[in-house]
């Protein structure tokens, strides 16, 4: 006969045995349709800080599987994304390839130049798509951060939808396939679709367990508008704790600390980072984390699996409406306007 506690374990082997998904768990490439009719990877790379790093790391992703690659122009690594893209062997055209129209080139007779600048330093004659990377326009100019005598942004005089308009005519030359925004709010999404014949292919907004916008990304998706996740695993990156405009919210707990989600990463035998990323997948949108470490690109490209509902219920719970990418005051630009999380904002300088 089994003692009591021979039995209890053999019961929770067996539950273990027949319950736990670490058997049948399979690593997907989830793959999303755009409203242009084109194929985006849900899963990615960004490609912020660290241009010394960007050339080898691209290519090592590209080797190791990522297929969606995502770059701006004042990010200063597109020369060097172009050549890992190079360097990895990779066809051009297995590759998503995304950047960046900054907005000192906001101006209409600025943007298709602007776009010939970053497709010779990529080294591509086109790219899969263009982002306006804040709504807010700066002062035409070399100079990506006017500022006056105060120290404070000086803004162009362009709207953001004669910028939109002048990126329409852009995909018109066969350069750009699809365009979209970045770090918009719902109304200002809404008067680029009223003023103009495109809605945006893309939305890429910052996304996480701490921030993860319900009502926005659902309105989003009934437009037929895609989410790109940046900082998808929210105050991981030091950026958020160290720029000028930190909020103290940024310097709470790290999303990936969070004991909820070590609870879910062993279920799955999968790390914090993993089921992060699989949150956003398993929420229909594409996420591009950043690392220039191989274990960690491998490690991000096994993150495409299904979570359970009830582990996306847990997950849930964390929202904390917490925005940490907010310039708004030293881009004298109110952003976000009608989104969550904008409150506790400071001033200080990006750069």
């Amino acid at each position: 006969m089994t003692t009591p506690v021979a039995s209890r374990l053999t019961r929770a082997s067996l539950r273990t045995a027949l319950l736990s998904p670490r058997r049948t768990l399979t690593t997907r490439t989830t793959s999303y349709t755009l409203n242009t009719g084109a194929k985006i990877p849900a899963l990615g790379m960004g490609t912020f800080q660290d241009p010394d790093s960007q050339e080898s790391t691209v290519a090592l992703g590209l080797k190791k599987g990522i297929r969606l690659i995502d770059t701006a122009r004042v990010y200063n690594v597109e020369r060097q994304v172009g050549l890992g893209i190079k360097k990895s062997g990779i066809p051009r055209e297995d590759i998503f390839l995304g950047t960046k129209l900054w907005c000192n080139n906001y101006h209409p007779d600025d943007v298709e130049g602007a776009v010939d600048e970053s497709l010779a330093d990529l080294g591509t004659g086109y790219v899969d798509l263009l982002l306006m990377h804040y709504p807010c326009t700066f002062k035409r100019g070399e100079e990506r951060f006017p500022r006056d005598e105060e120290g404070r942004m000086v803004h162009g005089e362009t709207d953001f939808v004669d910028t939109w308009r002048a990126m329409e005519r852009v995909v018109g030359t066969g350069k750009v396939r699809a365009i979209g925004v970045s770090n918009f709010s719902k109304g200002e999404v809404e008067r680029l679709i009223r003023e103009s014949g495109t809605v945006p292919a893309v939305h890429q907004m910052e996304v996480h367990p701490y921030l993860q916008q319900k009502g926005f990304s659902e309105w989003l998706k009934e437009k037929g508008i895609h989410v790109i996740q940046f900082s998808p695993l929210g105050n991981m990156n030091d950026f958020y704790r160290q720029t000028g405009w930190s909020k103290k919210i940024a310097h709470m707990m790290r999303v990936i600390d969070q004991p909820i989600l070590k609870e879910i990463g062993e279920k799955y035998g999968k790390s914090p980072v993993q089921v992060v990323l699989a949150w956003g997948i398993n929420s229909g949108r594409s996420v591009i984390p950043k690392s220039v470490i191989e274990w960690q690109i491998e490690e991000n490209l096994a993150a495409d699996f299904e979570l359970q509902p009830e582990d996306m219920a847990r997950i849930a719970t964390l929202d904390a409406k917490a925005r940490f990418n907010d310039p708004s005051l030293d881009y004298e630009w109110r952003l976000y306007s009608d989104l969550e999380g904008i409150d506790g904002t400071v001033r200080g300088r990006t750069h």
